[in-house]
């Protein structure tokens, strides 16, 4: 089974249906390390993208309109590595009528290189990068979408666990050290709610 420009759309629309279900327990999640703005933030960016008019749009096309609402919609570094993680794929996908869920291991991980190069930070930093690293792995050799949608739900979660007992080390919260010990962070919490979403 391929993905159309419609199935994006109806992705997106479920993401945003899913953020503003979770948009306080995500700025509580990151008040404890930081501005405790992120469910907002990502609500605001969600919002303008479940707006973008993707008709006569291929993939590609429609996931770079996508990409340049989410700038429109944030000023925050969370949001613009979501931008320039959309922006890749976009690029990888540009001129194909469709996508092969075959080919998502590989998107994902090129939406990760893409927001490690811009963000500065690593795997093992405990941040969304290490959740996209986990689920493009878990993509790999799938080619249901219902496979490859609950993969990603698990690998998102397992990652979130992983991660819990670890350091946050970049970014305000790498200054509380080992206090962000036992802490999910906010970037891969939303994650988590998203991939679980689209799972559904």
């Amino acid at each position: 089974m391929t993905i159309r420009t419609e199935t994006i759309a109806a992705a997106v629309a479920k993401a945003n249906q899913t953020i503003k279900r979770h948009e306080q327990e995500l700025n509580a999640a990151d008040a404890k390390l930081g501005d405790g703005d992120t469910g907002g933030m990502l609500a605001r960016v969600l919002g303008k993208m479940a707006e973008a008019d993707l008709s006569e749009a291929d993939p590609g096309t429609a996931l770079t309109r996508l990409a340049k609402a989410a700038t429109v919609a944030t000023g925050s570094s969370l949001g613009t590595l979501f931008a320039t993680g959309l922006l890749a794929v976009g690029r990888q996908a540009k001129g194909r009528e469709t996508i092969e869920v075959a080919d998502l291991a590989a998107f994902v991980a090129s939406a990760r290189d893409a927001m490690m190069e811009r963000g500065g930070a690593s795997l093992g930093d405990k941040t969304v990068l290490d959740s996209l690293d986990a689920i493009a792995t878990a993509l790999q050799g799938k080619t249901s979408p219902t496979e490859a949608a609950d993969a990603a739900a698990q690998a998102a979660a397992d990652a979130l666990n992983t991660f819990r007992s670890r350091p946050n080390r970049i970014g305000r919260a790498r200054m509380f050290g080992d206090q962000t010990i036992g802490i999910d962070d906010p970037g891969m919490l939303a994650v988590m709610h998203l991939a679980g979403a689209i799972a559904e």
